[in-house]
Order: C-alpha cells, then sequence, then structure tokens
C-alpha cells in the first residue's frame, strides 16, 4: 500500500480544480457562437496598405499591424509600465464613474467597438447589477479569439447579462450591423480616436452616427493635451517595450509579405509634436539598406536615417474634444475627466 501525503493530496486536489475550470471555460466558450458582420465598405489589406505605405515616400503603416500574438502580449505590458498612464487613468474613471453612466443613460443594451476581451466593460456591468439595471450586452471586434475570451468571461461573472458577440472589422462601417431597436450605450475605449487622422476620425464618428437613434449614447475615450514629458516618457519607457512592440511591426511584414526587414538595422523613435498635438512614432533606418517583397514582388531602397512612421496618437483640448464630435455629428453631454487632467470619458448625444 502506497502512502500519500497531505500536500500530494492538495496538490492533486488543486489540479482537479484547475482542470476542471479549464473544462467549464471551455464549454463555456464553445457555448457562444460569433455572427460574422460582412464589411460595408472596402477596408484595406496588409498587402494593399503595405503598397500605398511602404513603396513610396514618406513611408508609413497603420498601426492596426501591430498586434499580432506577440504585439498584442508587449502592448498589455506596456499598459502596465509606470509611464504609460492612458489604460490605467481610463480604467479609473470608469470605476469612479460606472454608476453616473448607466443612470444617465438607461441604456437597453451597451454595444462595445473595439471591445477586446470585455476587460474594461465589467465596471459599466457592475454598476448595471448595483443599480437593478439590466440591458444586453454586443461586443464588436476583429479578434473571434478575444471574443469569446470575453463573453465567457463576463457569462461567469453576470448571470443575468445577455451577450452577443459580432466578428468583423469596425472601419468596414457599420450598415451590416443588426437593427437592434433599443437604446444603445455606444463603447469605444482606449482614446483609439486618437490613431486616426483628423479627417478619417470624422469619417467614422459620422458612419457611426447615421447608424445610430437619437435616444442612443456614444462614451467615447480621448487622451488630453499635457506636458510633452509625460508624453514622450509614455511611448519611450524605460524598459525598451515600447520599443520592442514597435520593431515587432517588421516581424510582421515578414512573415505576411515574405519582406526581410532586419530589425538590428531600425530604431525606434516617438515624440510629442506641440504644433500637430499628437505623438508620432516612427522606425528610423540606422543605415542604407535594400528590403524585399516577395508577396508583392519588389523591392525598396531605404536610405540612413529615413523614418517608417507607424503610429499617430492625437491628443485633444476640450475645444478640440467639441469640434471633433460636432463634425461628427454629436454634441458633448458629459465630460468625464480624470482629476490630473491627463483623460476624458466623454459621453455625446447624437445631434
Amino acid at each position: 500500500m502506497r502512502l500519500i501525503s497531505k500536500a500530494h493530496r492538495s496538490h492533486e486536489k488543486s489540479r482537479t480544480i484547475v482542470t476542471t475550470m479549464d473544462n467549464v471555460k471551455t464549454v463555456l466558450e464553445q457555448s457562444f457562437k460569433c455572427v460574422r458582420v460582412p464589411p460595408a465598405k472596402h477596408v484595406p489589406n496588409l498587402e494593399e496598405d503595405a503598397r500605398n505605405g511602404l513603396l513610396s515616400q514618406p513611408r508609413s503603416l497603420p498601426p492596426k499591424y501591430f498586434y499580432d500574438d506577440h504585439g498584442s502580449k508587449l502592448f498589455e505590458k506596456i499598459c502596465q509600465t509606470s509611464e504609460y498612464y492612458p489604460t490605467r487613468t481610463e480604467d479609473l474613471i470608469l470605476k469612479q464613474h460606472a454608476q453616473d453612466i448607466i443612470q444617465s443613460t438607461l441604456p437597453s443594451k451597451i454595444f462595445e467597438l473595439g471591445s477586446g476581451s470585455s476587460t474594461k466593460t465589467r465596471h459599466l456591468l457592475d454598476a448595471c447589477s448595483e443599480t437593478a439595471h439590466f440591458p444586453s450586452y454586443t461586443a464588436f471586434d476583429i479578434s473571434e479569439s478575444a471574443l469569446l475570451s470575453g463573453g465567457t468571461t463576463l457569462s461567469t461573472y453576470y448571470d443575468w447579462l445577455e451577450i452577443d458577440l459580432l466578428l468583423g472589422d469596425y472601419e468596414a462601417g457599420f450598415k451590416n450591423i443588426p437593427n437592434y431597436n433599443e437604446s444603445k450605450l455606444v463603447l469605444f475605449l482606449g482614446s483609439t480616436i486618437g490613431n486616426f487622422e483628423k479627417p478619417h476620425a470624422i469619417g467614422f464618428l459620422s458612419d457611426l452616427r447615421a447608424n445610430m437613434s437619437a435616444r442612443d449614447r456614444l462614451l467615447v475615450g480621448f487622451d488630453r493635451v499635457k506636458d510633452r514629458q509625460i508624453l514622450n516618457a509614455a511611448y519611450n519607457d524605460k524598459g525598451g517595450i515600447t520599443a520592442a512592440f514597435n520593431l515587432n511591426v517588421l516581424n510582421v511584414l515578414n512573415n505576411q509579405l515574405g519582406a526581410n526587414f532586419d530589425s538590428n538595422k531600425f530604431r525606434h523613435s516617438a515624440g510629442y509634436h506641440m504644433e500637430k498635438e499628437q505623438v508620432e512614432m516612427h522606425l528610423i533606418s540606422i543605415c542604407a539598406q535594400q528590403v524585399k517583397f516577395d508577396t508583392l514582388g519588389t523591392s525598396i531602397e531605404i536610405a540612413s536615417g529615413e523614418r517608417i512612421r507607424t503610429e499617430i496618437s492625437r491628443k485633444f483640448t476640450a475645444k478640440s474634444v467639441v469640434d471633433l464630435l460636432g463634425a461628427g455629428g454629436f454634441t458633448v453631454e458629459r465630460d468625464f475627466a480624470s482629476a490630473n487632467g491627463y483623460f476624458s470619458l466623454v459621453l455625446a448625444q447624437p445631434i
């Protein structure tokens, strides 16, 4: 007869619990189905964006290509750095004002654009539970795994919550989204609006407004203009995680377009441009080099010191928030600003 120690039994019990929870999560994920939303308009793919942005000068690439699996993990680490304030500041605003937001809107549905795993949304759903107001929830994202993970997690916390998962690209328009005949609180968090050039942002908001009713509301995050040193530090953390995140887009191009970028031949650069009120992130070539693209059937010559712009992140004043929303068909109803003025969650009403 083999004697089993108490510690061993405890370990076996813990392993069984973990296995059981994993099984529960798998079953829950299988109970969800993502509904694919067909694009209402054409959105360029990586090959098209590379042809348009990298084969001519000045060279550029949209920031959405940062987020392969490795890039997404790096961004999660960026959000944990002491320098990068936006994520935790927005999260704190939501935590502090969730009840105000829910009680002033009383939505029948919370509809989130670019929901990811719906982490921040839980502050609003907690407020719904606390105030006995029970809307449904729809998450809209380009990542099926993030949608399934988020839906599974939310269903374990809120047994009252009806969840719909929509798979698609919000930049492809909203005309093909199911018609929900109920009042909606539309969430567009994370200051993502700042990654759009102004005409693009106006077009995005106008398209969204055309698919909202007068009783709907939009809750959108805006990173605010602030001291240059704070902004520069946020995009140049001491641990070099943002630099690795920026350089990783070269691996995306190598993997998906058969390119032969050498990340050791580039350096990360990011800085705030006061006159434009935006942070710009670049990759700078440290030597003259030739890069080929097998998929595109071409190559490019990059000079020493030449830049590839990989991101803009616009920063906003109270006036530019009002002006942008107004141009997109909205008016500011309430501005939930952080105590330090670094960030705002703006509740906007369709005009």
